[in-house]
């Protein structure tokens, strides 16, 4: 069985939303400034660790505006791996190695996680990763924590009655002040 790998990044206050610049938000971007080499090639090593991505229509849309057509490391390792696409409004994929998936949200993500391969990646995708949570499908949350607080956006844990106890596997602090950690969920109670 394939394991799930949610791989935010994320602000101090928990914000996901607009790291990489995305139009709308107040303070788009706000990953960049914290960014070098070393995040960038821990990014780089867990794409090729993992064998597919799991992504929504929106963070779908934006990695292909940003990655399809580049050439460094990372954007060709995410162009040749697989990309399972969940959206009900979406009716066709133009980045190659893309597929749409509209059917029933958890029967599909249960089907591929239980194929042969690596890590499923799921790289944002704050809805996405809401439904995930409630239907206990992560396996592993790999997040990068920025020292920046925003104020606002969607925020990475959903607004739950559920509590999910979580291990530290793992955690890294980067010179730019960027902490990696690797958290797994135990035990989940309401």
């Amino acid at each position: 069985m394939r394991k799930l790998v949610v791989a935010p990044l994320v602000t101090l206050d928990g914000v996901m939303e607009a790291p990489g610049g995305e139009p709308g938000h107040p303070h788009t971007g706000w990953a960049a400034p914290f960014i070098g080499d070393d995040e960038f090639q821990m990014k780089i090593d867990e794409a090729r660790e993992a064998s597919a991505l799991l992504l929504g229509r929106v963070t779908y849309e934006s990695f292909a505006g940003g990655f399809a057509q580049g050439t460094d490391p990372l954007s060709l390792r995410l162009s040749e791996m697989p990309k399972h696409v969940f959206s009900r409004t979406l009716k066709s994929l133009e980045w190659n190695n893309s597929s749409l998936l509209s059917g029933e949200f958890v029967e599909e993500v249960k089907v591929l996680k239980q194929g042969d391969g690596g890590p499923i990646l799921v790289p944002g995708s704050h809805s996405l990763v809401h439904q995930l949570f409630e239907h206990n499908l992560i396996d592993e949350v790999r997040m990068l924590v920025f020292p920046v607080a925003v104020g606002s956006g969607f925020r990475f844990f959903p607004d739950t009655p559920v509590k999910t106890d979580f291990k530290l596997a793992q955690q890294r602090l980067f010179a730019s002040g960027v902490i990696m950690q690797i958290w797994r969920p135990v035990s989940r109670s309401k």
